[in-house]
């Protein structure tokens, strides 16, 4: 199963043809694909035989076929292949597919590695996307003293959360790992041809085993096992990543050379996995308490680990290295906490004070995750003044090397991850706080007990004091508030938070967020905001925190609820709103960004959605939601994670520049009268559709929405549990999901063409393209969003309904947005101006039309069962989750 030259010719997407996009491939990552893809088919044959090689290939053949001359019988030819499998051949042709992806998905992320280890010390032109453009864009218009003060105030701040928008099990990434480390191997030059050979026999044996795991969970992961893949990100890349990022900048600040840290610590990890619980049952007080234990176990374990390596490296004699009397002193007081532990280090690091000193500090952390009372570093604040103890003795006795180099990137983790690793943030819907007060009031007034919900509402309130006192006030401060309406929604978490303890003094240090999801709520929050400011409790922690202030938006409901265009503009102008109110009362502000990975749910790169910010809107912070499937995407391999963060670092930095906020808000202010022509049509065009009579259950027709349901890659449930009877309970996450599945794509550009169209004046329309950032993004990520629909999928799920009006509308919207989208860009096609987007959208399309296919198949099975035949629904029921998880890798984007 391989992708070679010579595949039929296709009108591709962009301009050229499929086999055109083949010859385009680097050779290296060329090469990659068809080495993967051979060793896969060998193991098909061996598996399946040939005949299963044979399916898969003619399956192949003519979706590819299809793909390059549409009008063809081709793809009826191929619908017809699959419908005669039988429902053992079409899982195990799925089954291959799947693989396929996950195969070719690996090959290009360690082609993406490869391509940014080569441009490592290259300068891009663009100040907004490199982070040593920055810096000397910083330093030329503001000055060396200016620049280090803007610098200094930089926080980027990654939230991981549980959504289930990864399809993929643990132990499928295990393998795909295993796979991508082998591959990398094959780079290095020092291999002979044995070398080569046993290389090829691993990746043989890997390749296996990837076939012969299943694909599916067998049960949905609870919130804890969710908690502990997190935990295999940091292991994997940002323990040892963020120390790396910092000391590139580090570089560019002060030059190569051993000096003084200039660079800050500038990222902070959250996480809602374990402490969200709107609509999670499954998230309770124990889980939360036990989800901050489990973060704290891995960063304490791995700061232990990460101080013994930095003790063996100091093996300094006291004549050539000698330690100051701060050091000196520090040392005595160890000893006095642990004299014989400190007599058993000294003896084996004799006349060696510095490394005697870093090994009681190892046996220190050790205490502090033993829970050793006596010996325990009692916060971080206390273990950064030894190290920097330790530090200054090192620089003062001139070995500057080892004190500004492993030494000071232990500080930056311990800086960055503390004692708690990531920041727990709990979330709970605004209607649970109301019903819980009610619940008190009539107990309060008739007796009774409260009801269970009511109960866990208080316990998670003692749950947070409980990980504060455990872990420190960072590990779990900030509650927030799903849909957000009002002031009197924050009163009520205080009010809560009071209720749990007994006593306004004893409450935890609560810093309560609202989060504004629907579009009235994004118009009406500057109100709430003001009205917040006179709430008592909220004012206290106002004055404990020097007025910092956090407030969230949300990009999933606000796109379901008004459709992606009007969405986007109105959190736009929430933004440029709330920005003003934060400089009106003295607010040091924080956006906190609730976007998912997929463009419904307010996807796209994250470096170019901060520099469409308002002015003000951004100042130097930048704080958002990682989610599914962007967690492993972003943060799964060092070097794209280092990418990742500094491209992110850069945009946050250069937003808060006069140029870009004077670039933003001139924009803003020319192109009003478009914003508002295109928001009022695109949200009539959008209504048209969803406001339709019997819309919900239609949509639930013609997207596998139920079926998505089943799959058991997260511990939430689709729905939010309020209520079960309308679209609007339907979580964000499936709605994305179902269309995305269906090869639709509907949440990501629906009512832009109408809009579009409506407006009519191309010239205008591409001068806004050209100089309005805010509308250049959006069609950049509609572009590709459409680039991954296919009509003729489209039109057979469309088919599964039976409202040939509401089909209609879908697809000729679907057309019309195409059309504008290709006259705006000045492109023949979509994507035809970004060349490996493009290039690998057209390679994996006849692919995913293939499991999409498949998934058709099963779908009608399942749809048409009446029950008797009980072995069949079973394995339609695979079907359809193993090609979910197919076309899922094949686009790659769930919700």
């Amino acid at each position: 199963m391989t992708i070679d030259s010579s595949d039929t010719p296709a009108h591709g997407i962009a301009s050229g043809s499929r086999s055109g996009a083949v010859e385009e491939m680097p050779d290296e990552l060329r090469h990659d694909v068809r080495l993967l893809g051979d060793l896969l088919g060998r193991v098909l044959t061996e598996a399946g035989g040939a005949d299963l090689l044979a399916d898969v290939e003619r399956l192949r053949e003519l979706t590819i076929r299809a793909y390059a001359a549409p009008g063809s019988e081709a793809f009826e030819q191929a619908e017809a292949l699959v419908e005669a499998f039988t429902l053992d051949r079409a899982e195990e042709v799925a089954r291959a597919f799947l693989c396929y992806f996950h195969l070719v998905n690996l090959a290009e992320e360690a082609h993406r590695v490869r391509v940014l280890r080569s441009r490592e010390d290259a300068v891009a032109a663009s100040p907004e996307d490199s982070l040593a453009g920055t810096i000397a864009y910083l330093r030329e218009t503001y000055g060396e003293e200016a620049a280090r003060a803007r610098i200094a105030e930089l926080e980027f701040r990654p939230v991981l959360t549980a959504h289930p928008t990864e399809a993929r099990r643990r132990a499928i990434n295990a393998s795909i790992r295993r796979i991508t480390d082998l591959l990398a191997g094959r780079g290095d030059t020092r291999l002979g041809a044995s070398a080569l050979a046993a290389n090829e026999r691993s990746l043989l044996t890997e390749i296996d085993t990837l076939w012969r795991t299943s694909p599916l969970r067998l049960d949905k992961p609870t919130p804890l096992d969710e908690v502990r893949t997190a935990m295999g990100v940091f292991e994997a890349t940002l323990f040892r990543t963020l120390p790396q990022v910092y000391r590139r900048f580090d570089d560019l600040l002060g030059g190569t050379d051993p000096h003084a840290p200039l660079a800050p610590a500038f990222v902070r990890l959250g996480s809602w996995i374990g402490a969200d619980r709107d609509g999670n049952p499954n998230v309770t007080a124990p889980i939360t308490r036990a989800a901050a234990g489990i973060a704290s176990e891995h960063i304490l374990s791995a700061l232990t680990a990460a101080t013994r390596e930095v003790a063996v490296l100091l093996t300094l004699d006291a004549t050539t290295t000698a330690p100051s009397p701060e050091l000196t002193k520090l040392w005595n007081t160890q000893r006095s906490l642990a004299v014989e532990v400190a007599d058993e280090i000294a003896a084996g690091a004799p006349e060696e004070p510095h490394r005697q000193v870093m090994g009681m500090v190892a046996e220190r952390l050790a205490a502090t995750r033993a829970r050793d009372a006596d010996l325990a570093y009692p916060s971080p604040e206390a273990l950064l003044a030894d190290l920097r103890t330790v530090q200054d003795s090192l620089v003062t006795a001139g070995e500057v090397r080892r004190g500004y180099g492993e030494l000071q990137d232990l500080i930056w983790q311990v800086e960055t991850f503390g004692f708690h690793l990531a920041e727990f943030e709990v979330r709970q819907h605004s209607e649970v706080h109301r019903r819980t007060l009610a619940d008190l009031a009539a107990v309060a007034e008739n007796g009774g007990e409260l009801s269970d919900m009511s109960k866990e509402v208080l316990d998670t309130f003692r749950a947070i004091g409980s990980v504060q006192r455990r872990h420190g006030e960072r590990a779990a401060h900030r509650y927030i508030i799903s849909f957000a309406t009002c002031a009197d929604d924050v009163a009520n978490v205080f009010a809560l938070a009071e209720a749990a303890f007994g006593s306004p003094e004893d409450v935890p240090a609560l810093d309560v967020i609202p989060l504004f999801e629907t579009f009235d709520d994004l118009h009406a929050a500057p109100g709430v905001l003001d009205d917040m400011l006179v709430l008592e409790p909220y004012r206290a922690r106002l004055g404990a925190t020097g007025r910092r202030v956090e407030v969230m938006l949300g990009y999933s409901d606000s796109s379901k609820d008004v459709g992606p265009v009007s969405a986007t503009l109105a959190l736009y102008e929430a933004q440029e709103k709330i920005a003003a109110w934060a400089r009106r009362n003295d607010i040091e502000l924080t956006l906190f960004h609730g976007r998912g990975g997929a463009l419904g749910r307010g996807g796209g790169p994250a470096n170019r959605a901060v520099l469409a910010q308002p002015p003000g809107s951004v100042d130097g912070r930048f704080k958002l939601t990682e989610q599914g499937e962007v967690i492993s995407a972003r943060y799964g391999d060092p070097v794209i994670a280092t990418r990742h963060i500094e491209q992110v670092a850069a945009a946050t930095l250069m937003q808060g520049t006069e140029a870009i906020s004077q670039r933003n808000d001139d924009a803003a202010h020319t192109f009003a009268g478009l914003a508002g022509r295109l928001d009022e049509i695109s949200r009539a065009r959008f209504y048209d559709l969803v406001h339709s009579e019997g819309f919900a259950p239609w949509f639930a027709t013609v997207t596998p929405q139920e079926e998505v349901g089943w799959l058991p890659i997260g511990s939430r449930p689709a729905r939010r549990g309020l209520s079960v009877e309308s679209l609007e309970d339907l979580r964000a996450i499936p709605w994305v999901f179902a269309w995305t599945q269906a090869r639709i794509n509907l949440t990501g550009w629906f009512g832009l063409g109408a809009a579009l169209a409506g407006v009519g004046d191309l010239a205008e329309l591409q001068r806004a393209y050209a100089e309005w950032p805010l509308f250049a993004t959006m069609i950049d990520n509609v572009e590709m969003s459409l680039a991954k629909t296919d009509t003729r999928i489209a039109k057979r799920y469309l088919a599964l309904g039976d409202r040939e009006d509401l089909a209609t509308m879908v697809l000729e919207e679907m057309a019309l947005t195409r059309d504008w989208i290709v006259q705006i860009t000045g492109q023949e096609r979509l994507l035809a101006g970004h060349q490996v987007l493009g290039r690998a959208v057209q390679l994996r399309s006849p692919y995913v039309d293939a499991l999409s296919l498949i998934q058709l198949r099963a779908l009608r099975g399942l749809r048409s069962t009446d029950g008797s035949d009980e072995s069949a629904d079973k394995q339609n029921r695979r079907l359809m989750l193993i090609s979910v998880n197919g076309v899922a890798a094949g686009v790659q984007n769930t919700g």
